[in-house]
């Protein structure tokens, strides 16, 4: 309900006359789609936000993507904790859920955490490419600081908006926007509990938990994954990186690697790419970034944790382990619900955008896992669909960005306790 709300109230502000560069106001679909797209850190748009926005609107959508990748009840919780300087217990409960604090006693460290880091991490980004802005590209300071503190927030929140038309293309040579750019991203991506405990245990790593071990372990494999297919398959593609040199090659093999993990920003035509790349990356969107920070996807944690199942099941052993823990079966069933919620979503997504446009397969697919795993990235048929085309990306932004147990759970019967048990029988399975 929290984001619904938010997504309203963006809706209400964008459809403001002072919010269109042109004459008139927004339509309402459009500005629903702006807005939920924000506020979900997902960064699809159906009208450039450098030229169809006034700086009013660019503003309203810097304010919302904040609001949604902070997220609603942490931001909520804690003002609470800033202004009474204590949490009651049910402010700690609501606050635990969102930031997938492990005990209540985290709650309050996790939370100031996240201010601190947030706030650190975006004027940081946002000093490092003012300056860029102003001295490498001849901005006026007014200009350069705006451009600077939007990608800023932008990164850090994952979402993928731009005040450029061509998101990043433009400095596809520059690693002085391109770095920070990534690591505002991967920082923000990580997840909060994560930099919580490394802030707690940073020179002790048999400390960590495992959720931090196959957080981090999990995204340096995809990082580097993404960065070789993408390497791999578009070296010689004189559409994307085949005209680089090998410096630039990497640098965008590694920009879009970084920018998949549900970030948005793109330094190369997606459009232009090939089915195979194409193919990775639909791997990488889906799977996302880390638990309780500003990515989305059905998280790193989901995925390897379903991998050592498998390895599990393949062995033989009649335990679930992990860096010499076992994984609770509880762990296993909600991971493995998360995944086929997550893909009932997909696949019920790409049927009806399939039957209500003339896009080919791999577009259509291309922008449903990217609307899902609030990512942002597009092959350029965002602009193009249908409004029962925009509805359906609207639906699937909100599901990506809530979660699908969450959705689920709402809509499900009120739980209750079941005093018996039935009989077990075993169905043959593959």
């Amino acid at each position: 309900m929290a984001f619904l709300i938010a997504i309203f109230v963006g809706t209400a502000l964008l459809m403001l006359p002072i919010s269109r560069a042109g004459p008139g106001a927004a339509p309402l679909l459009t500005a629903l789609f702006t807005a939920t797209s924000a506020v979900c850190v997902t960064g699809l748009i159906v009208q450039d936000t450098p030229t169809y926005w006034s700086g009013f609107g660019q503003g309203v959508i810097l304010a919302l993507f904040q609001v949604g990748g902070f997220g609603i009840m942490t931001g909520a919780t804690l003002l609470g904790l800033l202004v009474t300087r204590r949490l009651r217990l049910s402010s700690r409960l609501i606050a635990q859920t969102e930031t997938k604090s492990l005990t209540l006693g985290d709650v309050a460290g996790v939370l100031r955490l996240i201010l601190l880091v947030t706030v650190t991490v975006e004027l940081l980004t946002a000093a490092v490419l003012s300056w860029r802005f102003r001295y490498g590209y001849d901005h006026d300071w007014s200009d350069a600081l705006w451009h600077g503190l939007f990608h800023a927030v932008s990164a850090f929140n994952n979402a993928g908006f731009s005040t450029y038309s061509d998101s990043l293309i433009g400095f596809a040579f520059d690693p002085l926007i391109l770095v920070p750019i990534m690591a505002a991203v991967i920082i923000g991506g990580i997840g909060f509990p994560v930099l919580f405990e490394l802030r707690q245990a940073t020179r002790q790593p048999q400390r960590w938990s495992i959720h931090t071990k196959i957080t981090l372990l999990g995204t340096a494999f995809l990082l580097v994954a993404g960065l070789a297919a993408t390497a791999v398959y578009e070296w010689g593609n004189q559409a994307t990186l085949g005209s680089y040199e090998w410096t630039g090659k990497l640098l965008n093999a590694a920009t879009h690697s970084v920018m998949t993990r549900t970030a948005g920003f793109n330094s190369v035509n997606i459009g232009e790419m090939r089915i195979e790349t194409l193919v990775s990356t639909y791997a990488l969107m889906f799977i996302g970034g880390g638990s309780a920070g500003t990515a989305g996807g059905i998280k790193v944690t989901t995925f390897f944790l379903l991998g050592f199942v498998v390895w599990a099941e393949i062995r033989g052993q009649p335990d679930t382990t992990a860096f010499r823990r076992r994984i609770g079966a509880h762990a296993q069933r909600q991971a493995l619900a998360i995944v086929l919620l997550s893909v009932a979503s997909v696949g019920g997504g790409v049927l009806i955008l399939l039957s209500v446009t003339s896009f080919p397969l791999e577009d259509v697919m291309f922008e449903v896992i990217s609307a899902f795993g609030t990512v942002g990235l597009s092959t350029g048929i965002t602009a193009g669909l249908p409004p029962a085309g925009q509805l359906v990306v609207i639906v699937l932004m909100y599901i990506g960005r809530v979660g699908t147990i969450t959705i689920a759970s709402a809509l499900a019967l009120q739980e209750r306790n079941i005093l018996f048990r039935y009989p077990e029988e075993r169905p043959i399975v593959g």
